[in-house]
């Protein structure tokens, strides 16, 4: 009888550790999943994309599909590389899928009248932009990425820090509005 008291005590704290031990793990996954959605966003969704394009969003937005919006969307805030203050003032709107080795194997379209870029260090990125483009703070950059419309500046100052490169396109106007 007591060899089964002490089997079924051993029993009871081998589950006991277990279940504390698991308990600190999820804890630990937890809080791994909320350290990546503060720090980059995955949208699939027009609502989604708004959010994390917004004040109160993300460093970086990674869309899975196309996106269409029937009004002008805004990019605001300012956000660093990484999602770490201690890095450079930067945001990217990656509109593409990669691979392991980070090439790009499909490009998305974002289709809106007008996208807004108020945060600092905005990077599109690797897709299509249907609409105009209008710039409202420095160093905006288009990188390997379409834009079937125009892109404005609110100012030469603007103008003269964006960039876009080589293998980019515009299919309207660049210029100060």
């Amino acid at each position: 009888m007591r060899k089964k008291l002490v089997l079924v005590a051993v029993i009871v704290l081998g589950l006991f550790l277990l279940a504390a031990c698991g308990g600190n793990a999820t804890e630990e996954n937890q809080q791994e999943a909320a350290d990546t959605v503060t720090t980059a966003s995955i949208v699939n969704e027009e609502e989604a994309f708004k959010e994390a394009i917004g004040a109160d969003g993300n460093w970086i937005i990674a869309t899975l599909n196309d996106l269409t919006f029937e009004e002008e969307i805004v990019v605001e805030g300012t956000f660093y590389n990484g999602g770490d203050s201690e890095n450079d003032v930067y945001r990217k709107i990656a509109a593409y899928a990669q691979d392991d080795d980070r090439n790009v194997t499909d490009r998305y379209t974002i289709t809106a009248p007008q996208m807004i870029i108020q945060s600092p260090n905005t990077r599109f990125q690797g897709g299509v932009f249907k609409g105009d483009i209008v710039v409202e703070t420095n160093g905006f950059t288009l990188y390997d990425a379409t834009v079937e419309g125009n892109i404005y500046y609110a100012s030469q100052e603007y103008q003269d820090s964006a960039e876009i490169t080589a293998d980019s396109e515009v299919t309207g106007e660049i210029g100060v509005r």
